[in-house]
């Protein structure tokens, strides 16, 4: 599955697309150059239970560590992923 990222001025996404529609994204903003807001994370029934969600937090935090940015989580279900990867945590902004 291809994970896509996409960012126009201060505002991205991370994306799933198949036949140009989005099945599956994670929006996040920029409140500086060096810091990611994750604002929401949502899947399409088409693939739920696949682990997609997972992948697409997990792309943003892979983004993060490349680029040096620290995330702030506002969306619940990336905050539940977070708390199960305490691993991730280096690239929490505290």
């Amino acid at each position: 599955m291809l994970i896509q990222r996409k960012q126009t001025d201060n505002k991205g996404m991370f994306f799933v697309e198949n036949d140009g529609e989005i099945q599956a994204e994670m929006i996040y903003h920029m409140s500086s150059p060096e810091k990611m807001v994750i604002e929401h994370t949502e899947v399409g029934d088409e693939l739920r239970g696949q682990n997609v969600g997972f992948q697409l937090v997990q792309a943003a935090v892979d983004y993060a560590r490349q680029h040096h940015i620290k995330i702030t989580v506002w969306c619940p279900f990336a905050k539940k992923v977070f708390d199960k990867k305490p691993d991730w945590h280096d690239v929490l902004d505290k």
